[in-house]
């Protein structure tokens, strides 16, 4: 490595990652047995299309505990207005939240 330049260890400073998933919260298709010829009607209820988002962020830094700082979004069905996932601002608390 060149002289001039130093390595996050020789600087003292914090590696950061971040990841975003999304997983919806409707129940698998229902299925059970019955008797030949006869389909069983298995009801499955999901009221809505509920979500949940998660953003996450790891950091290390040498000679330090690793520290996992995340944040979860619920979406909780059709709403006018409201928000399947992270918006900008929610991401910026996230960064601000790993800064502190």
């Amino acid at each position: 490595m060149a002289r001039h330049r130093k390595t996050a260890a020789d600087l003292g400073a914090r590696l950061c990652f971040e990841d975003e998933a999304g997983q919806g919260l409707r129940p698998p298709t229902g299925r059970t047995w019955g008797r030949r010829g006869r389909t069983p009607v298995v009801r499955v209820t999901a009221a809505g299309t509920k979500r949940v988002s998660m953003a996450a962020s790891i950091c290390t830094k040498p000679g330090h505990r690793p520290r996992l700082i995340y944040r979860i979004h619920l979406d909780r069905g059709p709403a006018k207005g409201g928000r399947k996932g992270f918006t900008e601002t929610d991401y910026a608390r996230l960064l601000d939240a790993a800064h502190q």
